[in-house]
């Protein structure tokens, strides 16, 4: 009798079945993509109901498109059906479709190979399932929130002949009165012939287990992946250049500094006339013009604010997630973003409204709408483009209306009125545009430089360091995201925003120091747009990633790939544009304050 078996090993090549002889046949992703029931953690009584939740079924190589587990021709267990699973916000977004599978299950109760229902395998369905085998199809369950993954069936080596997996066989471990550990083999491999009853069976068997209740998914980890010695000497690579960065930067803009200071101390001494006569230049030159307001300030200021909203937004999750383990629930990760996105609101006003009144806007209520649905706006418009192509599908990814509606009501009723009230603080307590220097009435005309000096250039080349300090973090990301691995490691995340947020600052004070020298005083942009452009950086990595990395296809795929891949690289990039922006403003504010201008 063919026999295959599913391991559940979420980080590591998982084998789902091996013929009679032991030779294994195809592999199965450990993916856990999911959210759990609620935040009750369940005791069982002997023979109380054990719930076998039905997610989705989808390609193997194309983890985002998943359908409905009944949306193949399987049939239901003969139990009555119960009330239909809830999804929390999260799991709507993340496509959970949790549907009873109908089969009796009772705590440590064993149940024998017992055939639970019979399949009427007309023409159609057999094409269903054929079709299914043929793009490897596996499927996901849920017991007590443990998932379990199998496969539909596999073809015979000629890819004629296809067989249906009918046989589950579960083996569910328990510790006192709660479980903590399940297994799937999938056996009875029956071939599928037109005009022909399938009959699909299962059996349940209960064993005592050693594992601890808390511990249940650590064997969903993979610290071999994760913890590799690669994954270390990133970090150690990126610190590293974190410390020569500082320490260049530090050595090259002090001396340079005090070089200006002391030739500036000792024009002080010149009377009028030598000084007329005296070699001024550098970044002292643009004194008049280095406060003036950014070109569209409305755009720069709602930019800066929602830059810094995501950076909070990060920082808060990454915390969360190393406190408590996010992983082992369905949709939380995502959910705990969205809250925290909201809440974090008045940061965007704030930051956004202040520099925006500082530069002289008058149009606060626009700048105001502009930087509360900038974010929102993005990931809406790109989730709302990639619904239609689900819906197209029949996906279960494809958000429901009513979920549309509770992310609308939480953009106008939670985040527009939290951004009014950090926008009104941010301009009456650090609204008033106190610079160091006075804004000449009469923009100062720009000389003409080299063309390595020029802001264009300077955008173009920014991006490359910080990119280099998190690319190794990336592709451990997007296997996350995009293959079958649960990212968990989150201490090495928090360190890689760390390190991208001084590398990003070095970076654009470094530039923007040239910038001014050269005496360009155009540097609000520029230092937003060269940390930025390691948005580009990410976007083009994510293309390598994609046709080097993976073996998706298929327009929906495709297109979810890129459309989020859009929304994060742009993300990102607001964020390190913000974070450079405000740590260059804080070093121009610094050197034009210790130097006395007449």
């Amino acid at each position: 009798m063919s026999v295959r078996r599913l391991h559940i090993r979420l980080f590591r090549p998982v084998v789902l079945g091996r013929t009679s002889n032991g030779q294994d046949k195809s592999k199965l992703p450990s993916v856990f993509s999911g959210t759990i029931e609620n935040e009750i953690i369940l005791h069982y009584t002997d023979k109380e109901e054990v719930v076998l939740w039905m997610n989705t079924v989808g390609p193997y190589h194309n983890r985002q498109e998943t359908y409905k587990y009944f949306s193949l021709p399987f049939c239901v267990g003969t139990k009555k059906t119960i009330s239909h699973y809830h999804e929390t916000l999260g799991e709507a977004l993340q496509g959970v479709e949790l549907e009873f599978s109908g089969l009796d299950i009772k705590f440590k109760d064993e149940v024998m190979q017992t055939t639970y229902c019979e399949i009427e395998l007309d023409k159609a369905k057999r094409d269903a399932f054929v079709y299914a085998i043929k793009n490897h199809y596996w499927y996901q369950m849920y017991i007590d929130d443990l998932p379990i993954w199998g496969i539909v069936g596999e073809a015979d080596e000629n890819g004629e002949d296809h067989y249906l997996w009918t046989y589950k066989k579960l083996e569910i471990g328990f510790n006192g009165n709660r479980i903590v550990d399940v297994n799937l083999t999938s056996e009875g491999k029956v071939k599928l012939v037109p005009n022909t009853r399938i009959a699909m069976s299962y059996s349940v068997k209960w064993k005592k287990s050693d594992v601890k209740f808390e511990d249940r998914f650590d064997k969903y980890l993979d610290p071999s992946f994760f913890q590799h010695r690669i994954h270390w000497f990133s970090i150690f690579n990126s610190f590293m250049m974190v410390i020569f960065l500082v320490g260049l930067v530090s050595m090259i803009l002090m001396r340079t500094l005090r070089k200006d200071y002391a030739r500036y101390s000792k024009e002080e001494e010149m009377d009028d006339m030598d000084r007329d006569l005296g070699d001024e230049y550098g970044w002292k030159q643009v004194h008049g013009d280095v406060f003036r307001p950014s070109s569209h300030p409305m755009i720069f200021s709602s930019l800066i604010g929602s830059g810094c909203q995501i950076f909070s937004v990060s920082f808060i999750v990454i915390i969360v997630a190393m406190i408590e383990d996010l992983y082992t629930e369905r949709g939380s990760m995502l959910s705990t973003a969205i809250f925290v996105y909201a809440a974090t609101s008045p940061v965007n006003g704030y930051f956004g409204g202040s520099l925006y009144a500082k530069q002289g806007g008058r149009r606060w209520i626009k700048q105001m709408f502009i930087g509360a649905f900038l974010i929102p706006a993005m990931v809406c418009g790109t989730a709302f483009f990639i619904n239609f192509i689900a819906m197209y599908y029949h996906a279960s990814r494809a958000i429901p209306f009513g979920t549309m509606v509770a992310v609308c009501c939480i953009c106008l009723f939670v985040i527009l009125p939290l951004n009014l009230v950090g926008t009104i603080l941010g301009r009456n307590l650090s609204g008033q545009p106190n610079f160091p220097c006075r804004v000449n009435a009469v923009p100062r005309p720009i000389p003409e430089k080299k063309w390595f000096m020029e802001p264009a250039v300077i955008v173009c080349l920014g991006g490359i360091l910080p990119f280099g300090s998190i690319f190794i973090e990336m592709y451990f990301i997007f296997t996350s995201f995009w293959a079958y691995k649960i990212y968990y490691v989150y201490g090495f995340m928090m360190l890689v925003l760390v390190i991208l947020c001084i590398v990003t600052v070095c970076v654009t004070i470094v530039c923007t120091y040239f910038l001014l020298n050269a005496e360009d005083y155009r540097w609000q942009w520029t230092s937003f747009l060269s940390a930025a452009s390691t948005a580009v950086y990410v976007y083009m990595y994510s293309f390598y990633y994609y046709f080097f990395k993976t073996k998706m296809y298929g327009l929906f795929q495709t297109s979810f790939y890129f459309g989020y891949m859009a929304v994060f690289s742009s993300s990102l990039g607001i964020m390190c544009g913000a974070v450079g922006y405000v740590g260059t403003s804080a070093f121009v504010r610094k050197i034009y304050t210790n130097v006395k201008i007449d």
